[in-house]
């Protein structure tokens, strides 16, 4: 696995990364033992960046990953976020209409901070992120809080998440950030047109794709919601649903085709398209088999008749339904692009 300089402030980390939040949450029960198999293979076969959060679990993902790693801290760069509120008994407390409170005042954040070195069992975050964006915080406040915790030597870097072009210049003004995190993939490419992908390449902000693979979909695997875990929170996410996911089927079906041509598979091409751009995504799995299949997209070179054919199959716009329910669309910062799809 090659390596390359996310942003432009000194990290280096492997072409590919790993979301670990599937792990712990979101996708149905999980073994631990699994995923401890399934990362350290990763680090076998040259993975260094590795994504988790606080609220993933929640804490549980933090302390998996941070155990799991612990024999390879020295090859390993890992990343978390922070700025959700939890209460006494480590729940995510949520507003009515189930919109997660933020709060990403510099108070708060050294809070979170202390408790994820804790869990992760490490002396510095390599790459601290700001899960969401504080609107009843300056952005100014929260990154300068950010800043005094890498002259602290508790943070390596820092970066957004899900963050508007307006709050990213902002933030960078007041202290150079590393990355930018928000969803993009052929299904969500939100970011192409609100500004974001422009304003971080202008910058020298390194941008990392979560969801590369559109939550399973991309894999052309899922066809339907029957084989899903009743907890998996795909059965309500609104581009699984009714005439959605009948939508959004024709569109894997159309860049499968596009795979097909090139002997790979849907999920290689899909991730093959953002390395293409020099993103670093950051595709998640429990599975080794898995694992291997999306590491392999690496060595996989797009032509132009490639970018064309899958700009056809998945142009701006074409899925169909909210990229997530009403309530942690609200999460988003107020200018990013949460605009439902259109097809």
């Amino acid at each position: 696995m090659k390596s390359m300089e996310l942003g432009s402030q000194g990290l280096t980390v492997s072409a590919l990364g790993f979301g670990c939040m599937g792990m712990s949450t979101t996708y149905g029960p999980s073994n631990d033992q699994a995923s401890r198999a399934t990362l350290a293979r990763a680090v076998d076969l040259g993975v260094t960046l590795f994504d988790t959060a606080e609220t993933y679990g929640p804490f549980h993902n933090e302390r998996l990953v941070g155990s799991a790693l612990a024999t390879v801290r020295d090859r390993v760069r890992i990343a978390t976020k922070v700025g959700f509120i939890f209460d006494d008994d480590g729940k995510m407390v949520m507003h009515d209409g189930g919109r997660p409170a933020v709060d990403c005042s510099p108070e708060h954040l050294r809070t979170a901070v202390n408790g994820s070195l804790r869990r992760l069992g490490v002396e510095q975050i390599d790459l601290l992120y700001l899960h969401r964006i504080d609107q009843k915080v300056p952005i100014e406040e929260s990154v300068g809080a950010m800043a005094d915790l890498v002259g602290a030597g508790k943070v390596g870097h820092i970066g957004l998440s899900e963050a508007s072009t307006a709050t990213i210049r902002r933030a960078h003004a007041t202290f150079p950030l590393t990355a930018v995190q928000s969803e993009y993939s052929l299904f969500e490419r939100g970011v192409e047109r609100n500004g974001v992908l422009d304003a971080v390449q202008q910058l020298g902000i390194g941008f990392v794709p979560y969801s590369p693979l559109g939550r399973g979909m991309l894999t052309g695997a899922l066809t339907n919601l029957d084989a899903l875990d009743d907890s998996d929170f795909r059965r309500h996410d609104p581009r699984f649903q009714g005439e959605n996911l009948d939508a959004n089927l024709r569109l894997v079906a159309a860049i499968s085709q596009v795979a097909a041509a090139k002997k790979v598979l849907p999920s290689q091409l899909a991730l093959a398209w953002l390395l293409d751009q020099g993103h670093v995504p950051i595709p998640g799995t429990r599975r080794i088999q898995c694992l291997e299949d999306n590491l392999a997209s690496a060595d996989i070179a797009l032509t132009d008749a490639d970018r064309a054919a899958l700009e056809d199959a998945a142009p701006i716009g074409k899925a169909a339904g909210d990229r997530y329910s009403a309530g942690m669309l609200a999460t988003l910062d107020a200018d990013s692009d949460s605009a439902p799809q259109q097809h």
